[in-house]
């Protein structure tokens, strides 16, 4: 049985930092181990949220990372959900498997057991960071380093796309897959690479569809911005002068929640949109 941890909850004050639209949020879970993903999973027991914890560095092998379980309120269900990764970033999760990008390894844990069960190396590959899966089951992971997506397909690994320089966030919006990449969001539909929306400030991180049309878009930097349908990017959120990171965001379309890794800051917040 997992163990139920003390809430490590913040009710923060009513206020914003400057040029922020989102306002205060809704609750803070602090004394999570570096943050960088946070994902809605639909799980047995209802909506929960898996957050990717480094814990030590970012391109370190060092088994230090995991995975923390956390409620729909911030409450931290079982801190040590799974353990012994390196240094885990995005997820995607496909029937009861979740994939994670974990520095050069797309690794698969059971779901059902809190345990890995395979990895897969990607040839080439330094500093893999989010994850994607389609309805099809696919699942695509993307390598900042080197620009390339990659996808693995009938358990093997292959190159999908090259020559996206800075290629980071990665999320489906029905067939099209969604790619953040520098200052530029794009959209690849038929293989072709098509740019949706350009001019982010910092370098893009998490990409989310969003209920009502468009695209949440998060830079690690400290901004959150919205895209619309036709490419018009409004800020919502920058938090860059007090040095709070919004790494790989989460979003849950039914109640329009916002969930941000503060990465360094270690905690999660939570917006309403």
């Amino acid at each position: 049985m997992r163990q139920l941890l003390p809430l490590a909850i913040s009710l923060l004050p009513l206020s914003a930092v400057a040029g922020d639209q989102l306002g205060a949020p809704a609750w803070e879970t602090e004394g999570l181990r570096t943050p960088e993903s946070v994902l809605l999973w639909h799980s047995p027991q209802g909506k929960q949220l898996l957050v990717s914890e480094i814990e030590g560095d970012s391109t370190e092998a060092d088994g230090q990372g995991g995975i923390a379980l956390l409620s729909l309120d911030g409450e931290i269900v079982d801190q040590n959900f799974v353990r012994g990764l390196d240094a885990p970033k995005g997820m995607a999760v496909v029937e009861n498997t979740l994939y994670v990008a974990d520095i050069t390894q797309l690794r698969a844990i059971d779901l059902q057991k809190g345990e890995l069960k395979a990895s897969y190396p990607v040839e080439g590959a330094v500093f893999l960071n989010d994850v994607a899966a389609n309805d099809a089951g696919q699942v695509f992971v993307s390598d900042t380093r080197t620009g390339k997506v990659h996808r693995l397909l009938d358990g093997q690994m292959e190159l999908y796309l090259e020559e996206i320089d800075n290629a980071n966030g990665l999320t489906f919006d029905g067939d099209s897959l969604l790619i953040g990449a520098g200052d530029t969001l794009y959209q690849v539909s038929d293989g072709e690479p098509q740019v949706v929306a350009q001019g982010f400030a910092e370098k893009a991180d998490g990409v989310e569809p969003l209920a009502d049309g468009g695209y949440l878009v998060s830079c690690w930097a400290g901004l959150i911005y919205r895209v619309s349908e036709d490419g018009a990017i409004t800020q919502l959120r920058d938090t860059r002068d007090p040095q709070v990171n919004t790494a790989d965001i989460g979003y849950d379309p039914d109640t329009h929640i916002v969930y941000v890794p503060t990465f360094y800051s270690d905690s999660v917040q939570a917006f309403t949109l």
